[in-house]
C-alpha cells in the first residue's frame, strides 16, 4: 500500500482538500477555504499545515470564533448545502465559542465542521494553559460540550484516528437527512504527531447526494388523503431550496391549483408575485396565509420542520386537519401525526403532480380575494408615515424597493424577521436568506460575511437591531479585510424592542429591555436613553458610515454606498414600538400562573383559552 507520512493536521487539511459532492451529475468542490481564530492548540498544528502548502484552500481570518462559525453556516446555508467552510480554534475559551454557533447549524440542519483545540492526549504537561479539569473524569475536557449540540462529534486521541473519523464527519456533512454540526477535538500534541497514511485516504473522493424517490405506496396514500380534501394548503420550508424544487413546487400547485405558503427558510423559493403564494404562515407570517391556513382540511408540508412558529404552537390548524409530509428527514416526517413521505423534496412533488393531474383545488377565488387585501396591507404599512420620525416598517419598505433584483436580504433575530416575512419582498428566488430556526443574534451581522463569500458578484443587505449589533460584529472588520462590501442595515430602537413588546402583550411593564442609563436616585434602569452612536463605531473600524434619521437620509445613503468599494453600515434611528402586530397568529409563551399583577392574570387566562384550541401533538 503505498504511503505518505504526514502529521495529523496536514493530513486532515490534504483530505478536506479533495471532498466534492455530486447532485444531479453536476460536482461541486466541498471544501475552498477555511476560517480559523490562531491559538495555542492550532496555530502549530492546523496552522503549520495551512501555512505549508500543497493544496487549496485559502485561511480566512476570523475575528471571533462564534461569529467566524456563524459565517461558515451562512455560507453553506446560502449555497444549499454544497460546500462549506471549516472553522478551526484553540483550546479553552476559543473551542467553547463555537458551541453556540453549533446548536444554530444543527437546529437549521445546515453542515458545518468545527475543529477545536484540545489538551493533550498524552497528558504529561496536563494541566495545560485553558484547560479546565473535571474531577470525575480526567479524560473529559470542555469540548465535550459540543456533544449535546452536534450530529457527530469525535475526539482524535491518535494520528490514525483520523481516517475513520474524518470519513464519518464527512458522512454526516453530506446526508440532507442527517446534517448539521460535526465536531472533531483535536489535541493539540496529536495534531503534531505523524503516520504513514494510505495514499487512497488523500485521493480526490465524491459524496453523492442521490435524491430518494418516494414509493409508489407512498405516492398513493398521500394522493388520496389530498384528493379527498376541499381546502388543502401547502406549506413551503427550506427543504424546498435545498432540494432545489422550486420549479416542482409551481409544477405541483398549477397542475393542482393548490395554494402554497412559506416558512421563513422557504421565503423567495416561488416569487411573491406568483399567484398562489400566500406568503409568511404563522406567528410571523401575514394574514393571507393565516386565515387560508385556519380553513385548511389538509396541510402539505413539504420540507418544514413544523416548529411552532409555523403552526402558531399547533394552533393555527383544525384538530382534525390531516398533514401530508413530504421530507428527507424521517424525525421531521413524522410530525403532529403526519402521514410520512420520506423522500427528497422534489422528487415527492413530482411524483405527487403525476398522482393528482385530475385533481382541482377549488377555492380559487378565496385566495386571490385573501392575497389581494394582504397585498393592500403590505402597501400601506411600507408607504406609512409618522411624524414623530422614521418607522421600522418604513425604513424596511424603502430599502425593499431600492434593492435590485439579485440583492440577497439577511436577518436572524429580533422584531425584523417578523417584519420581513410578513412584509419583504424578494426580487429573485434564493434572494431572502434568514435564520429564524435558532434566532440566533449576531447571526445577521456576521453571517452577511458568509452569504457575500458565497455570492461575491451580488450585494448582500443584512438587517438587525442594536442589540444584536452590540452583542457580536467582530467579522464587519473580516468584510473589511477582505474588500467585501456588504451593507450593514441597524435599526435602532434603542433596545430589544422585539422582547419588551413580547413582554408588554404579556401583562407585563418594561423592564430590563430598553438601554437607559441607571438613575441615580432610585437605583433603578429607568433613566434617559442611551444616545448611541452606531455609525462612529462602525467607522472607527474604518467602514463607510451613515447616520440616518430620516427617509432623505436613507435615499441618500443607500445611493451613495454603491460608490463605495468596502463594507457600509447604516446607523438607523427608528422609533420604539413601530413594527408589525401578528395576524391571526398566536404564539405559546410561558405567562406565569399565579400574579398580584391583572394584566399578567389576564394574559394567563388568555393563554389557558388558546391552549384548549391547540392540537395535542
Amino acid at each position: 500500500m503505498e504511503t505518505v507520512r504526514l502529521t495529523m493536521a496536514q493530513a486532515l487539511v490534504q483530505f478536506l482538500d479533495q471532498q466534492y459532492v455530486e447532485l444531479d451529475g453536476k460536482e461541486y468542490k466541498f471544501v475552498n477555504n477555511m476560517f480559523g481564530v490562531f491559538g495555542h492548540g492550532c496555530v502549530v498544528g492546523v496552522g503549520q499545515a495551512l501555512n505549508q502548502g500543497g493544496h487549496h484552500i485559502r485561511f480566512l481570518q476570523g475575528k471571533n470564533e462564534q461569529n467566524m462559525a456563524l459565517a461558515a453556516m451562512a455560507f453553506a446555508k446560502q449555497k444549499n448545502r454544497l460546500e462549506i467552510i471549516p472553522c478551526v480554534s484553540s483550546i479553552g475559551p476559543g473551542a467553547m465559542n463555537m458551541v453556540t454557533a453549533a446548536g444554530c447549524a444543527t437546529a437549521n440542519r445546515i453542515p458545518l465542521l468545527l475543529l477545536p483545540g484540545d489538551t493533550f492526549a498524552c497528558r504529561q504537561p496536563d494541566p495545560v494553559l485553558q484547560q479546565a479539569e473535571f474531577f470525575q473524569s480526567f479524560g473529559q475536557t470542555v469540548t465535550d460540550a459540543f456533544r449535546g449540540v452536534c450530529h457527530y462529534f469525535d475526539r482524535i486521541e491518535r494520528p490514525e484516528q483520523l481516517m475513520t473519523a474524518a470519513i464519518h464527519a464527512l458522512r454526516v456533512l453530506t446526508d440532507p437527512a442527517d446534517t448539521g454540526a460535526v465536531c472533531l477535538a483535536m489535541p493539540q500534541d496529536v495534531e503534531g504527531e505523524a503516520y504513514d497514511y494510505p495514499v487512497s485516504f488523500l485521493r480526490k473522493r465524491v459524496w453523492h447526494m442521490d435524491r430518494h424517490a418516494p414509493t409508489a405506496a407512498q405516492t398513493k396514500r398521500a394522493a388520496e388523503i389530498i384528493r379527498n380534501a376541499k381546502n388543502p394548503i401547502v406549506i413551503a420550508g427550506g427543504g424546498v431550496r435545498y432540494s432545489f424544487a422550486g420549479d416542482a413546487l409551481q409544477a405541483f400547485c398549477e397542475t393542482t391549483g393548490i395554494p402554497f405558503s412559506e416558512t421563513q427558510a422557504g421565503k423567495s423559493v416561488l416569487p411573491w408575485t406568483h399567484p398562489l403564494n400566500l406568503g409568511g404562515i404563522g406567528v410571523t407570517g401575514g394574514q393571507a396565509a393565516n386565515v387560508i391556513g385556519r380553513d385548511a382540511d389538509v396541510i402539505i408540508a413539504v420540507g418544514t420542520r413544523l416548529t411552532d412558529f409555523t403552526t402558531c404552537s399547533k394552533w393555527l390548524f383544525k384538530e382534525n386537519a390531516k398533514v401530508v409530509s413530504i421530507n428527507i428527514c424521517p424525525f421531521d416526517a413524522v410530525k403532529m401525526d403526519s402521514e410520512p413521505i420520506i423522500c427528497d423534496a422534489k422528487e415527492g412533488l413530482t411524483a405527487l403532480t403525476a398522482a393528482l393531474k385530475d385533481y382541482r383545488y377549488q377555492n380559487g377565488d378565496a385566495v386571490k380575494k385573501a392575497r389581494n387585501e394582504w397585498n393592500a396591507i403590505v402597501d400601506d404599512w411600507y408607504a406609512k408615515q409618522d411624524a414623530r420620525g422614521l418607522t421600522q416598517t418604513r425604513a424596511l419598505g424603502i430599502i425593499n424597493e431600492f434593492m435590485q433584483k439579485h440583492d440577497i436580504a439577511v436577518g436572524s433575530a429580533g422584531s425584523l424577521p417578523g417584519d420581513m416575512q410578513r412584509l419583504f419582498r424578494p426580487g429573485d428566488r434564493d434572494t431572502y436568506h434568514m435564520e429564524y430556526g435558532f434566532s440566533n443574534m449576531g447571526y445577521e451581522t456576521n453571517g452577511a460575511l458568509g452569504v457575500k463569500l458565497a455570492c461575491p458578484d451580488r450585494e448582500v443587505y443584512t438587517f438587525f437591531g442594536d442589540g444584536t449589533y452590540l452583542m457580536a460584529h467582530s467579522e464587519l472588520v473580516t468584510c473589511l479585510q477582505e474588500h467585501l462590501r456588504v451593507h450593514f442595515c441597524l435599526f435602532d430602537n434603542s433596545g430589544w424592542g422585539c422582547i419588551e413588546n413580547l413582554q408588554n402583550n404579556q401583562g407585563n411593564d418594561t423592564f430590563g429591555t430598553v438601554f437607559r442609563f441607571r438613575d441615580s436616585e432610585s437605583g433603578e434602569l429607568t433613566g434617559p436613553i442611551m444616545p448611541l452612536d452606531f455609525a462612529m463605531s462602525a467607522a472607527g473600524y474604518g467602514l463607510k458610515a451613515y447616520s440616518i434619521h430620516d427617509e432623505e437620509g436613507l435615499r441618500f445613503a443607500l445611493e451613495d454606498a454603491l460608490k463605495q468599494d468596502k463594507p457600509v453600515l447604516y446607523d438607523i434611528k427608528v422609533l420604539p414600538g413601530s413594527m408589525t402586530p401578528g395576524y391571526e397568529s398566536w404564539w405559546r409563551v410561558g405567562v406565569a400562573e399565579v400574579s398580584t399583577q391583572p394584566r399578567v392574570q389576564a394574559a394567563y387566562e388568555s393563554l389557558m383559552d388558546h391552549v384548549k384550541d391547540t392540537r395535542k401533538f
